[in-house]
């Protein structure tokens, strides 16, 4: 399942199938707009996302798609 966050012309899109809750994008977002809720990372702010790509990089699942990158 695969679950999409967006504002404006910014999408992210979360598979949790392959999302194992590692936390690794909540560590390496510079903007701190990822948390884990129930083992799965949420997007809490896409409005705040400054398009970096750290997230889709730090995810050691590939479980992050990034509009952006």
């Amino acid at each position: 399942m695969k679950k999409e966050f967006e504002e404006g012309d910014i999408k992210i899109t979360v598979d949790y199938d392959k999302c194992t809750g590692a936390g690794e994008c909540v560590t390496a977002c510079p903007v701190e707009i990822f948390e884990l809720v129930d083992g799965k990372a949420v997007v809490k702010d896409v409005g705040e996302c400054i398009e970096c790509c750290a997230c889709v990089s730090a995810c050691p699942q590939e479980a992050i798609e990034h509009s952006s990158c």
